[in-house]
């Protein structure tokens, strides 16, 4: 049977850092109110010129490098985004352009904070059906592009960045399952309400933003997640104790904190990079992935339960023998 692994990973986050008290001085908020609620303490934002194929870049090349793979080697690109840098082509495409990858299939996944968890599924299934060999998987957003800056119950929630794996075709076993959901029903709840076919242009700007019903959000998200980290452990066979690190989207550290009880998980085995760099979205699970991997947190042979809950709403997980 053939399986994917994940052999490298790579992270990026621009170099402008926004804190808190930053964020004083032109949001009416506080270090205190956003900590309490959020457990964010700081975020980072791309610069005036940086795009998300930019971020994307980096992150791609540094899990090549850790995976040993040049650009010949790749021959199957998925990059999840909410914030491409053009209506098209793909993000993937620019991309593949950029690490002088050529002829192998790109395109974007869009799953808004749940991205990363569907790219991976898609590219696990690409190499399961050998259609793949070894595949580029990247999270990237430049999220501070589409917030409202006034709307204090956005704006101070998320970051930039990016995150990547190299996935590779293995006869051990690697992604071990992936569970994806989505229930369109609840898209008002936290939507960009504007868009292409609706005839977005220049007048319609102030509808260009993430907007957000924070509490609702909220309540769908930890039920959710519970019910994922459920249907995943039974799916396999496991128990709770089987798992070794969880690794959570970055949205709330009171959302991460409550499906790591459930877990029975002591937040020593929970990957929380929250507080510096708060929600980014499609890169969040990499990112956090990444710093853990690179620290010599997270070791080869361990069990890993990623998790997402985003925008549509989406939901998925991922369940890998490192």
């Amino acid at each position: 049977m053939i399986y994917s692994r994940i052999i490298g990973t790579g992270g990026y986050l621009p170099e402008k850092v926004l804190t808190n008290q930053d964020l004083e001085k032109f949001v009416d908020t506080s270090d205190q109110w956003i900590q309490e609620r959020t457990g964010i303490k700081q975020r980072h934002i791309a610069g005036e010129n940086e795009t998300t194929c930019d971020l994307a870049e980096q992150a791609a090349r540094r899990a090549m490098e850790a995976a040993e793979k040049g650009a010949r080697d790749i021959d199957l690109i998925v990059l999840a985004t909410t914030t491409p840098d053009q209506i098209f082509p793909s993000t993937a495409c620019l991309l593949q352009s950029r690490l002088d990858i050529h002829g192998c299939a790109a395109f974007d996944v869009q799953a808004v904070c749940t991205g990363f968890v569907y790219a991976l599924a898609v590219a696990d299934n690409f190499i399961r059906a050998g259609s793949a060999t070894c595949a580029l998987v990247v999270g990237a957003e430049t999220f501070s592009r589409i917030l409202n800056w006034k709307d204090r119950g956005t704006c101070v929630l998320f970051g930039d960045g990016a995150g990547a794996v190299v996935l590779e075709a293995s006869r051990e076993p690697g992604i071990l399952s992936t569970h994806l959901h989505a229930d369109g029903d609840y898209a008002k709840l936290l939507h960009v309400p504007d868009g292409v076919s609706q005839g977005y242009d220049q007048v319609q700007r102030e509808r260009a933003f993430v907007e957000m019903r924070g509490n609702e959000v909220f309540k769908m998200a930890v039920n959710t997640l519970g019910r994922i980290v459920d249907e995943t452990l039974l799916h396999n066979g496991l128990e709770k104790s089987d798992v070794d690190w969880l690794i959570p989207h970055q949205a709330n550290f009171r959302i991460i904190r409550g499906i790591a009880r459930k877990l029975q998980l002591p937040l020593e085995r929970v990957v929380v990079t929250v507080a510096e760099h708060g929600n980014t979205s499609a890169a969040s699970v990499p990112l956090a992935f990444d710093a853990a991997v690179r620290d010599g947190r997270i070791k080869r042979g361990e069990t890993l339960l990623m998790e997402a809950f985003g925008g549509g709403f989406t939901w998925g997980s991922a369940l890998i023998k490192y």
